[in-house]
Parts: C-alpha cells; sequence; structure tokens
C-alpha cells in the first residue's frame, strides 16, 4: 500500500480530495487554509473561474479537504490559487 506524503499528495485517499473551489476571503490571499463556510466546490477550473469575483472577495482555486482539523472544523488547503 503507498503511503501518503502530505495532504496534498494522497491521491488514493477516498476521505480528502482535491477540487476547484471559489473562497471568500476579504483579507486578501495571503491564508493557506480556509473553512468550510467560505468555501463553495466546482465541477472544474473553468466553471470556479466563471463564479469567481474578486471584487466582492471571491477567488478561484484549487484547494483540498474538507480535512478536520485538531480544533473538529472542517477545513479546505489552499493548494493553488487560479486567478
Amino acid at each position: 500500500m503507498p503511503q501518503a506524503t502530505s495532504l496534498f499528495t494522497d491521491v488514493e485517499s477516498k476521505v480528502v480530495g482535491t477540487s476547484a473551489v471559489v473562497i471568500y476571503s476579504p483579507s486578501g490571499k495571503h491564508r493557506k487554509r480556509f473553512p468550510e463556510g467560505v468555501v463553495e466546490i466546482y465541477a472544474s477550473e473553468d466553471e470556479a473561474r466563471a463564479h469567481a469575483d474578486p471584487a466582492k472577495s471571491r477567488h478561484a482555486a484549487i484547494a483540498s479537504g474538507p480535512s478536520r482539523s485538531s480544533e473538529g472544523f472542517k477545513l479546505f488547503y489552499l493548494v493553488r490559487w487560479l486567478d
């Protein structure tokens, strides 16, 4: 069985996936993790880009998650910004 080296490279996992998303981030694009309440999942990168609106702090991205944090919250982890 392959061993996962990080959250982002565990392609065999059925628990945490990587998706095209739009993240509401009024504080900008400097954070690396986001609570599930500010993340919307889309079927493709193009669809996420179409729903993004940087003027309203809605940024398209690729993110892994949701993953449960040690505090019990479900979080998404930024892989890369699309916009």
